[in-house]
């Protein structure tokens, strides 16, 4: 998959990507995410830079870490998942 500018593959929430394309060209595409539940476009918009955006976006985050950080689609959680790992995928304009 090549990515355009405004696109994007991981949760903007949780760092979790299957490669859907949850963001094209800064348009939600509204998939919600097996991991933290977010659905693009409403939980976590906003505009790199942008406190009021970035502030929904981490209280959404830590609401979800808080509450055990429990899968959406349990059936869909690798093995092996390391949250902190996970965690580090969220692109640097939403941490």
């Amino acid at each position: 998959m090549t990515l355009q500018d405004g696109d994007e593959i991981h949760c903007r929430i949780c760092g979790y990507s299957d490669e859907s394309l949850l963001w094209e060209d800064g348009w939600p595409n509204h998939v919600i995410c097996d991991c933290c539940g977010n659905e693009s476009g409403l939980g976590d918009t906003g505009t790199p830079g942008d406190w009021n955006g970035l502030s929904g976006i981490r209280a959404y985050r830590g609401y979800w870490v808080a509450r055990g950080a429990q899968w959406s689609a349990s059936t869909r959680r690798p093995a092996d998942w390391d949250l902190l790992e996970q965690l580090g995928n969220i692109p640097p304009e939403w941490r």
